[in-house]
């Protein structure tokens, strides 16, 4: 599955927008895919520069610093997964089956491109996964949140939050349980893959074991009582 879009995207996230440029749009390209191959603490600006064939100082025109770069790459998978969410449950009806199409939107594997960008979004999954707490998790998190640049982030939780309670309108968590539900898809498939004892996956299946684990997790937290 690929879709022809792209999003605007939060002008406080970067100094000079990437998408106004051939050379902006090869720089998230290029950085997507390095921070995969070597992680984002190993990522540098100058590492990139070199594989874009460009100079720092282009690089430092478009983002402040990598942490910035980041959290454009985050916002723009983001909204690429809101987008995924509207749009495979546009036809669906069902408010059960509606989460069972979003527990499969948050552990399946995407395709390698995304958009008209052509973004790796099979290599930004893994980065979200072992990456994306380091944009929030950060002492100057106040600060940034004052420009809304987590917008993209809480309007999936927000989606997410309306499904449950369409399924259960009691429910009194829904956001707190949509975020849980994101978190804890991250945490499980970066467990199952690197430390398996922190998981009860002992299915050989890392995915199957995510789907199951969040779907019993969901179902029984949102249970209808009588």
């Amino acid at each position: 599955m690929d879709f022809q879009v792209s999003f605007h995207l939060n002008e406080k996230v970067f100094l000079k927008d990437p998408e106004s440029s051939e050379t902006g749009k090869k720089l998230v390209k290029n950085a997507i895919d390095l921070i995969y191959d070597v992680g984002f603490e190993h990522f540098t600006f100058k590492k990139l520069a070199a594989q874009v064939k460009t100079t720092e100082a282009t690089v430092y025109r478009y983002f402040e610093n990598k942490h910035r770069l980041l959290l454009y790459i985050l916002n723009w998978y983001w909204s690429y997964m809101e987008f995924l969410v509207m749009f495979k449950l546009q036809n669906v009806d069902d408010p059960t089956q509606k989460l069972h199409v979003i527990i499969e939107l948050l552990t399946q594997e995407l395709p390698q491109s995304g958009g008209a960008l052509n973004y790796n979004v099979e290599y930004l999954n893994q980065i979200i996964i072992s990456e994306s707490s380091k944009v929030y998790l950060v002492k100057e998190v106040r600060e940034i949140n004052k420009f809304e640049v987590f917008k993209p982030y809480k309007d999936l939780c927000a989606r997410i939050a309306e499904v449950i309670t369409e399924y259960n309108a009691s429910y009194p968590y829904p956001r707190s349980l949509s975020s849980t539900l994101i978190e804890t898809s991250h945490y499980q498939q970066f467990f199952c893959s690197y430390l398996p004892r922190l998981t009860d996956n002992e299915t050989g299946n890392d995915r199957a074991f995510v789907v199951q684990f969040l779907t019993d997790l969901l179902f029984k937290s949102i249970h209808k009582t009588a």
